[in-house]
């Protein structure tokens, strides 16, 4: 029987960690809004690609390096490949629609989407794949009843490390720089020789590069992939991009995280047919208080 203060704990932990789920994937959907103010709704699609990447890396490779050897490289060849698939969709969708109207972008994306979910569809037969990391499941830090295994730890460090390496990007390289410009206005812009369109498509590698790390990280920590898990984690990590402010990248993180410890606490007390209900309703208290998001800030539309 778990004390309060073990549930507590424990719920924490397991906030956390889906907070850093949501969190990495809402942060390639604030990344684009903020760049070219596209929701791009392929996103959750993109981060399912990177879980079925890395599983399959890994399949490969388990054999010559077992272990977490073998899962980070897993993890580094989805990141490069599902960068590369994000790049090659808004090299082939999106960059010809941005001079058109947002509604066309946006059913753009949804386009992106369909075609992405019902390809995988296809190549993986509509099985799930199981992935077997190797790794001890038990091993771990115990408190009384409690155990917080190396595997979590390991999760959400690596999910702080990539929340901060993109801060650090973001803010003090140059190529962040010009994102942060781009987003304040192309044309300027262009007039100063920014290479807008090679930023934007940076924007889309490195987005779903953290989509790919997500998926990578959902391979080890619930041990099967499908072709149907990105459609409810990328409405999840949306949500939590709108709760952050959606466009702003430390609004992003906070969101996943408020987002991933309200719906482990709301399941614990509330149970877990009411989840998604319970994440969706923090939704639209927060679209009613603050429409702008906990970070999000006021923008004026310049004619």
């Amino acid at each position: 029987m778990f004390s309060l203060w073990e549930i507590i704990i424990q719920q924490l932990v397991n906030g956390l960690i889906l907070g850093s789920f949501y969190a990495l994937v809402a942060l390639g959907y604030s990344m684009v809004y903020g760049i070219i103010k596209l929701l791009n709704f392929a996103h959750g699609d993109i981060y399912m690609v990177g879980a079925f990447v890395c599983a399959a890396a890994f399949g490969v490779l388990s054999g010559y390096l077992p272990g977490w050897p073998g899962i980070i490289c897993a993890i580094l060849t989805g990141m490069i490949l599902v960068g590369l698939l994000g790049w090659l969709s808004q090299r082939l969708a999106y960059r010809p629609m941005l001079g058109a109207p947002r509604l066309s972008l946006l059913i753009t994306a949804i386009g992106v989407s369909l075609v992405i979910y019902n390809a995988v569809m296809v190549i993986t037969s509509s099985r799930p794949t199981f992935f077997t990391s190797g790794l001890d499941n038990s091993a771990g830090i115990r408190f009384s009843n409690l155990t917080i295994t190396y595997i979590q730890i390991v999760l959400i460090a690596v999910s702080a490390i990539c929340m901060l390496g993109l801060t650090l990007f973001i803010g003090k390289t140059m190529m962040g720089k010009a994102m942060r410009a781009i987003a304040l206005d192309q044309d300027a812009c262009r007039l100063m020789g920014v290479n807008v369109n090679k930023v934007i498509g940076l924007t889309f590698v490195v987005g779903s590069a953290l989509a790919a790390v997500a998926g990578g990280m959902a391979c080890i920590y619930y041990g099967n992939v499908q072709y149907t898990m990105g459609y409810i984690i990328g409405m999840k990590a949306f949500t939590s991009a709108v709760i952050g402010g959606i466009g702003s990248i430390p609004g992003a993180m906070l969101g996943g995280l408020v987002l991933g410890l309200l719906e482990a606490f709301g399941t614990q007390f509330l149970g877990s047919e009411w989840k998604d209900v319970f994440a969706f309703g923090i939704l639209i208290l927060i679209l009613i208080f603050r429409p702008n998001g906990l970070l999000g800030r006021t923008t004026v539309e310049r004619m």
